[in-house]
């Protein structure tokens, strides 16, 4: 138990980190402030609730996860980029698995010669050199987006402590991940291995969260100021952009994306 509660906490720092603090492919992001306010048809069931845990994540935030974010900035470009370049390739063990199952067998095979490539010419994904061989970086899929294109719906929105904003179909998607659904915890985690550590895995995913939350300290800034009811527009946000991830669409929307977050662009 003990270590299932420590990977749920490290778990705000992966896939996407303002899931603590306002919500939540290289394609831009655009928040249009006249519709970033609109409804969803997904029911928020614990609002109240939900609106308490939302501004404890806010305050928790401010005070630990940002001031961490913002000294990350201080480390030089480079290497900034090869983190990010390294957890990105990382992110494909749970990506092809998806791609599979979602019949997207294309898209499957590039991201595995994405892998291959970067794992060993790249040096474990510091260098994206698959795509100076033409094999560009695909949109990341998870096995919440998996139930969403079998059919299965959101279920109520809700907000976990530290965890963030999600549904009861993305919740169930995550618990994939420690049920054999993530290479990189089956190796690190859960299984004995003597090449890797279980703080490696730790490490991986606080790495995430503080590469994410650096490069978006501006658009999150942004977003607060410009939000009526910040609540609100985050719930609105997530929950686009999980539509816009299962449809795999290619629109700019008003999504919440740790890549997306990095070109937002406010009206």
């Amino acid at each position: 138990m003990k270590k299932i509660l420590t990977i749920f906490i490290i778990t705000i720092f992966s896939q996407v980190y303002t899931l603590s603090s306002y919500a939540g492919s290289d394609g831009s992001l655009e928040i249009n402030n006249k519709k970033k306010q609109q409804g969803s048809e997904v029911k928020d069931c614990f609002e109240t609730i939900n609106r308490g845990v939302f501004a404890f994540n806010q305050g928790l935030d401010k005070i630990f996860f940002k001031p961490i974010a913002k000294g990350y900035r201080y480390l030089p470009k480079p290497i900034r980029s090869g983190t990010s370049n390294a957890l990105s390739n990382l992110s494909n063990v749970v990506t092809i698995p998806n791609n599979i199952l979602q019949g997207q067998l294309k898209e499957a095979g590039i991201n595995t010669l994405r892998f291959s490539i970067n794992t060993t010419l790249g040096i474990a994904g510091i260098f994206d050199v698959a795509s100076y061989y033409g094999l560009g970086k695909l949109d990341k899929e998870d096995y919440g987006q998996t139930l969403g294109t079998w059919g299965v719906k959101e279920g109520c929105y809700f907000i976990l402590p530290v965890l963030g904003p999600t549904t009861v179909r993305d919740s169930i998607g995550s618990l994939a991940n420690f049920t054999g659904g993530d290479a990189w915890y089956n190796i690190t985690i859960a299984n004995d291995t003597r090449y890797v550590e279980n703080s490696d895995y730790y490490y991986s995913r606080l790495t995430a969260g503080v590469d994410f939350r650096a490069k978006n300290l501006e658009a999150f800034n942004s977003l607060e100021k410009s939000s009526m009811d910040l609540y609100a527009s985050v719930r609105s946000l997530y929950l686009q952009d999980r539509k816009r991830k299962i449809l795999n669409s290619d629109e700019t929307t008003e999504t919440m994306n740790d890549d997306d977050w990095e070109d937002i662009d406010t009206q």
